[in-house]
């Protein structure tokens, strides 16, 4: 697939994967909207693709896990560029605890942007796909989905990346014969913000999680396949980091 011209919206793109995502899309010349929580971050990551890239690029201030925030980025998505070519839902939030200490705050926040905030955004997005007969739709699931049963503390977090997981399966059964393909990525412990700062994990086991850049790669495989191919699922997974001993501790520093 050549990608020059085509457009994306990106979740979650300010920072970690989600930028990674934005700059090897730019790259390539795709026309980017990019949302995020955070103004500041996600200001710097749009003016540094405008100044490293030729193509069109605008950022969306959106929490995920807000139906009307949502709204407001497909239609400034819809109002810059006409079209949207490329969904990309990466936004995630973590919390990793024992189930019986998981603050029920931290249950919602999981609920509402892990799995809801994918669903609502394919659902606003989706018509479009459909009415063009083309589309990709990509969803940042999770390795762990892969065990079972899921990772202790992780119960909430991947228990809902497991619904996410069938979620995106279904909808590829009903999406084929339009012409759209929906991809789930899952990929297993990275280097980034959302699982913490890692202060005590050695540079030996920190060696061991997988870079952004290599779910990058896994992710512009999936929009290079030709028309007539649909990369299901796609797992990237930690050659070395058994879940049954998580390189992540319980003690860690959970991203707000």
């Amino acid at each position: 697939m050549d990608l020059k011209g085509k457009t994306a919206i990106i979740t979650g793109a300010s920072r970690g994967i989600g930028r990674a995502i934005a700059m090897r899309l730019a790259e390539n010349g795709v026309n980017l909207c990019l949302a995020a929580r955070t103004k500041e971050t996600l200001n710097e990551t749009v003016n540094e693709i405008k100044t490293k890239f030729k193509t069109r690029v605008i950022g969306v201030p959106t929490d995920v896990s807000k139906l009307e925030d949502l709204k407001n980025l497909v239609d400034a998505a819809f109002k810059e560029f006409k079209n949207i070519d490329i969904l990309i839902n990466n936004a995630g939030v973590s919390s990793q605890y024992p189930f019986e200490k998981q603050p029920l705050e931290d249950i919602e926040s999981l609920a509402h942007t892990n799995y809801l905030g994918y669903v609502r955004l394919i659902r606003l997005v989706i018509p479009h796909m459909i009415e063009r007969k083309k589309g990709s739709i990509i969803n940042m699931v999770s390795g762990s989905t892969l065990v079972d049963p899921v990772p202790r503390t992780f119960l909430t977090y991947s228990s809902l990346k497991v619904g996410l997981r069938a979620f995106s399966k279904g909808l590829f059964w009903e999406m084929r014969d339009h012409g759209i393909k929906v991809t789930s990525i899952l990929p297993g412990v990275a280097d980034t913000d959302l699982t913490g700062k890692l202060e005590n994990i050695t540079q030996e086991e920190k060696s061991r999680l997988i870079s952004a850049e290599t779910i990058v790669d896994t992710i512009m495989f999936a929009l290079s396949v030709p028309a007539n191919a649909c990369p299901l699922e796609l797992a990237v997974i930690n050659q070395q980091t058994p879940w049954t001993k998580p390189v992540i501790p319980f003690e860690q520093q959970h991203p707000k």
